[in-house]
């Protein structure tokens, strides 16, 4: 690995740490210090509240937690060798789980987890980078993060929702 792919690489995989786990210390670049991430914030959230609307014809935490899973699943096929996993790709399906159960809350939680655990090993171990598959990685980054905000802004619709039901 020359030093560029060594240096994209260390940089890309302290960004899918913070948005997945939060920052570490105060080596914050996306997020404030001190803030949980995504998958604590989830962890956070029980099935009810992620199956709420914030509003009539939006979707719910559960729907950006599907979405995200499915395209951190399509990113590991695609690092595990097959050459196109997004050619069949069906995102709308990705958007058409709204509603969950406990249980099925819980193991949605549990398969994102492992999803961006065997993503970010993929982002560890990978030597060579492209641009193609520079632009991929990064994307990653970027769409996790903005689904991370789609979520806040959910919360912060419920919370305001509930103070003006008071």
């Amino acid at each position: 690995m020359n030093s560029t792919d060594a240096t994209f690489q260390r940089a890309l995989c302290k960004l899918l740490g913070e948005i997945f786990d939060g920052p570490p210390g105060s080596e914050a670049y996306l997020l404030n210090p001190g803030d949980p991430g995504l998958l604590r914030q989830l962890d956070a959230i029980d099935a009810s509240a992620a199956s709420s609307r914030p509003m009539p014809g939006k979707t719910t935490i559960a729907a950006h937690v599907d979405h995200v899973h499915y395209g951190l699943t399509l990113l590991n096929r695609w690092a595990a060798g097959e050459a196109n996993p997004w050619a069949d790709a069906d995102w709308n399906a990705s958007w058409q789980r709204t509603t969950v159960t406990a249980n099925q809350w819980q193991t949605l939680r549990d398969n994102l987890c492992r999803e961006a655990e065997t993503w970010r090993k993929h982002v560890t171990s990978r030597t060579d980078w492209d641009d193609i598959s520079a632009a991929g990685a990064l994307s990653s980054a970027a769409h996790t993060a903005y689904h991370l905000g789609a979520i806040r802004q959910i919360l912060a619709a419920m919370r305001l929702g509930r103070a003006e039901d008071v």
